[in-house]
């Protein structure tokens, strides 16, 4: 484990460590459209019983409970893992551009000491000039 990870946990349990890998296993496999589809075919098992019953309560009972939650997590998983790479795109991006906008920092930093040390030396002639004028 790194660094980081033993900040974010500094007392790390073997308990611990077991679950996150499972937890993480788990919502892996069940975040795949293949998954989608597999509870999808596995809702529709039950779906003639629920038509066959002419109950409106039951089918749209069938269409809530079963279909939706079955088939919408692993589409809802899927599509948050999409948006987060998205996210760590531009997040890459706007840090690449940070960096390249603080190495022009630096340039206009340098042009600047430049220019003041050019300026300084002006006004240092000047102050020359305008003492051996004053006395001349």
């Amino acid at each position: 484990m790194g660094a980081a990870a033993k900040a974010l946990h500094p007392e790390d349990k073997l308990v611990n460590r077991i679950n996150r890998k499972v937890g993480l296993g788990i919502t892996k496999s069940v975040g795949t459209m293949w998954c989608a589809y597999a509870f999808a075919l596995l809702a529709l098992v039950s779906l003639p019983a629920a038509i066959l019953s002419h109950d409106p309560i039951i089918i749209i009972a069938w269409i809530a409970q079963t279909f939706l939650q079955l088939v919408l997590l692993p589409v809802i998983i899927v599509g948050q893992n999409i948006q987060a790479v998205a996210a760590d795109a531009r997040s890459a991006a706007t840090y690449e551009d940070a960096g390249a906008i603080l190495e022009e920092a630096k340039q206009i930093q340098l042009h600047l000491a430049s220019q003041d040390a050019a300026i300084g030396a002006l006004l240092d002639k000047i102050k020359a000039l305008e003492v051996s004028k004053a006395g001349g």
